[in-house]
């Protein structure tokens, strides 16, 4: 793990090097396994029931960054399909053997995840807003933000606290979207020192004193209670893609392990309802996303199945399922190609990070 420093902040990188670590070494990632199997098994029969594995699948949506079980269809889908590589679709009680394989396989492609897009984590301490204040570049940056916010009959307080939701974590301000954000850092930072001049008619001039003195009181809170935020970027932009279709060998070898949990039937046909399930499978291999992750992506991927006619869920042969696939992948690429999706994220860390899920939490 290593990090870096930029003005006003430091930023710790999660590369996926200890994931690696912990996995990679044998005795340590055995008792990491004993630990977590103990956990999990109330009952202590030696193996774990569908129930029991629950919240091991829910910590394992966590740390992929998924919404919480129940938030949309989608992610439970993909939930569900976790569960599925547990218990194979069939099972009712998974060994610690099976346990470990299925653990091991998740992490690996987490670290693999991790190494391909690293998450910084921030400290934000209202240096680097500070700085954005008294820089050169802040009044025209402000005048541009303020002509996006559109507050009909909207007073000054409105405006700032749309203004604030704009600035990004490299002017220095956290997500305000963040419940404890909102109630810690903004409303006191509003309510500070506040006069009159917060609920007068929006003027520009105003508008631009007034943002300023808010600001400079939203600094002085972070110097007191700093805030942590994990900072992703990524780009799609369907090079992942292409790398795997113009390698034949590791696209073989990449459908052939995306359909061994795939039901076939007695001739061995598949369903194409089962395409979206292959599809997950061959994303960490094709640079892509989990489907429900991005809902830009989503987009893209669901009018690939509809130029496909990919969801009438016919039986076919298993060449030509892997064929649809390929063919879904050229499709994303090309689409990707023409309209790259940029994703930025920004998450408040209220936990320690070894805590923030508990299937990585350190054993004693």
């Amino acid at each position: 793990m290593e990090r870096q420093s930029e003005s006003g902040s430091s930023g710790e990188v999660l590369d996926g090097s200890n994931i690696m670590e912990l996995v990679e070494n044998e005795e340590v990632f055995a008792h990491f396994v004993d630990h977590k199997f103990e956990q999990l098994d109330h009952d202590h029969d030696g193996q774990l029931s569908v129930k029991e594995l629950k919240p091991a699948v829910a910590d394992i949506g966590a740390a992929l960054g998924l919404p919480a079980q129940g938030s949309s269809p989608d992610s439970d889908h993909i939930y569900s399909e976790v569960l599925n590589e547990f218990t194979h679709g069939k099972q009712e009680k998974v060994s610690k053997t099976e346990f470990k394989e299925v653990l091991s396989d998740f992490l690996l492609g987490m670290a693999a995840g991790l190494k391909r897009d690293p998450i910084v984590i921030l400290r934000i301490d209202g240096e680097d807003l500070l700085e954005f204040v008294n820089g050169p570049s802040f009044e025209s940056e402000m005048v541009s933000i303020y002509s996006q916010i559109e507050v009909p009959d909207g007073s000054v307080r409105n405006y700032i606290v749309k203004a604030l939701e704009k600035l990004t974590v490299e002017q220095g301000m956290p997500p305000c979207c963040d419940s404890w954000v909102g109630s810690n850092i903004v409303e006191p930072a509003l309510q500070s020192g506040a006069d009159d001049n917060l609920d007068k008619p929006v003027a520009e001039e105003r508008f631009l004193v007034e943002f300023k003195k808010v600001a400079e009181r939203v600094a002085q809170r972070l110097k007191d209670q700093p805030v942590i935020v994990a900072h992703s970027e990524n780009t799609f932009d369907g090079s992942g893609i292409k790398r795997l279709l113009s390698n034949k060998f590791e696209l073989d070898k990449s459908l052939n392990a995306a359909l061994e949990n795939v039901p076939k039937d007695k001739q061995g046909k598949i369903s194409k309802e089962y395409l979206r399930v292959a599809l997950d499978a061959l994303a960490p291999s094709a640079g892509l996303p989990p489907f429900g992750a991005v809902d830009q992506m989503d987009t893209i991927v669901n009018e690939a199945f509809k130029m496909m006619d990919a969801d009438d869920g016919k039986i076919v042969k298993e060449e030509e399922f892997k064929k649809m696939l390929t063919e879904i992948l050229g499709s994303v690429m090309l689409q990707l190609e023409g309209n790259p999706v940029s994703v930025s994220s920004n998450s408040v860390v209220h936990e320690p990070l070894d805590s923030s899920s508990s299937l990585l939490q350190a054993t004693s």
